[in-house]
């Protein structure tokens, strides 16, 4: 199977307003083998009672490294706004507000990783990495893997293209990747399916009845991802999503229900939709 590419060599390079101050103070997390990861530090950040509760053990992998050719427009897809915010930010701020979440991981084309825009920086700062992007999906989560502090035990991964996956389906997720294999958010498919040949002549009519529509997060036990990524890149393997490297070694992966609020974004017919979808309840 092969991944989607994701091909820096054509982004625009990074602008920023000059009016603005620009983003905190930033400190070098390290350089290992790619160019260096960013982590942003603000002392003063007020700590959050329930995590001390709770515990912080999972973290948030957001791949956001994609050039998104297909919505157009010289910005990135995944900068541009969508109901209010940056299409990225939304994903960002839904991931931190829970307080099971130790860390998120943003993973940025290589030419925005070391300059990122200032509006990323309106989040909880403390809780923030950003990593380098790879040239296929599947290379950008391993980086994003790598990052991770100690302290997480289970990882989500979720796609910046799906901005307003709700609190809810989160927590579905969450609790089925706790019970020790990997959860995926999906829809059951309602539409007839037709198979076609070349020429789009109807070869059969699919059954539908245990067919799903795979949606982001995804969430895993840590040590059954990093297995999966590790195998994955030695035997030159690439997918489209991470359940379908646990698949391949045959590791478990269940679906718990996702949302239609957690559309993916691609193309510009996309961006109304989804400012129409923000202001519908679960």
């Amino acid at each position: 199977m092969s991944g989607s590419r994701q091909d820096d060599d054509r982004l625009p390079p990074p602008t920023r307003d000059p009016r603005d101050p620009g983003p905190p103070r930033i400190t070098t997390a390290g350089a290992g083998h790619r160019a260096p990861h960013l982590l942003a530090s603000r002392p003063d950040e007020a700590q959050d009672p329930a995590a001390d509760r709770i515990g912080r053990d999972v973290g948030v992998v957001i791949v956001a490294a994609g050039a998104g050719t297909r919505a157009g427009g010289a910005e990135l897809k995944q900068f541009r706004w969508v109901y209010g915010k940056p299409m990225l930010l939304h994903s960002l701020q839904t991931f931190q507000a829970r307080p099971d979440v130790a860390v998120v991981v943003v993973v940025l084309p290589k030419a925005y990783a070391a300059d990122p825009p200032p509006w990323l920086f309106q989040c909880d700062i403390d809780r923030l990495l950003v990593s380098v992007g790879g040239r296929e999906r599947s290379e950008s989560v391993y980086n994003g893997l790598e990052d991770m502090p100690e302290e997480v035990e289970f990882v989500l991964v979720h796609d910046a293209a799906r901005p307003l996956a709700t609190d809810a389906m989160i927590d579905r997720v969450v609790a089925e990747a706790r019970r020790g294999h990997g959860a995926i958010a999906a829809l059951p498919v309602v539409d007839t399916l037709k198979e076609v040949d070349e020429e789009g002549r109807v070869v059969r009519t699919v059954e539908r009845a245990r067919l799903w529509r795979a949606q982001t997060p995804q969430g895993f036990p840590r040590a059954m991802l990093e297995r999966a990524h590790a195998e994955a890149r030695r035997s030159g393997l690439s997918a489209t999503d991470d359940a379908a490297l646990c698949e391949a070694l045959g590791l478990p992966v269940r679906v718990v229900r996702g949302s239609e609020r957690a559309m993916k974004v691609t193309d510009e017919a996309d961006f109304q939709r989804a400012e129409a979808m923000g202001m519908l309840a679960e």
